[in-house]
């Protein structure tokens, strides 16, 4: 039986675990990442219609700086990320479900957002609105985890610089050609 090797930062890691293990699926937990905050201050909330929110690290991690800006509307790439902004009580505006550029495409265009995000992000393709990243966050690598169970494994790869990471760990690995 292929078993799931989950490469995201941890909480995310041992969520994506035990929903695995419900379904009956054996799964192992590798993250590549810690999360860590950054220090960062608050702009003033007056000069925004509303937050941008694609990662629920960005509350997690955000602290008491991001519970100044509670009075702004939540716009939440997905249910995970609304609900960790409903829990610090942020209203939510809106939750797509397919990713940023869906979302944004679902609101107002002349909105003016806040984005609190991690320093390694990607920029929306094609926004209509007007979009103020500010670092809140970091993925700092950690040291390589035991691989040793990612033969046969379906690695689940949850960003673009984790699968970067992954090939590179794994390409002197002992494994069959076609995962190399």
């Amino acid at each position: 039986m292929k078993h799931v090797l989950a490469l995201r930062p941890e909480p995310g890691a041992s969520a994506t675990v035990e929903r695995a293990r419900a379904r009956g699926l054996k799964a192992v937990a590798a993250p590549l990442f810690e999360v860590e905050p950054l220090a960062w201050q608050a702009p003033d909330a007056a000069a925004f219609d509303g937050l941008l929110l694609t990662s629920a690290n960005a509350v997690r991690h955000g602290g008491q700086e991001l519970l100044k800006l509670r009075g702004l509307a939540v716009y939440a790439v997905g249910e995970a990320t609304a609900d960790a902004a409903r829990e610090h009580g942020f209203d939510i505006a809106a939750a797509g479900d397919s990713g940023i550029d869906r979302l944004l495409d679902s609101i107002a265009a002349d909105l003016t957002l806040l984005h609190p995000c991690g320093e390694d992000r990607r920029e929306p393709a094609d926004a209509r609105q007007r979009i103020r990243p500010i670092a809140v966050y970091r993925a700092k690598p950690v040291e390589a985890p035991d691989l040793a169970s990612a033969d046969g494994a379906v690695a689940l790869v949850h960003s673009p610089r984790a699968g970067r990471r992954f090939a590179d760990l794994v390409r002197g690995l002992t494994m069959p050609a076609d995962i190399r």
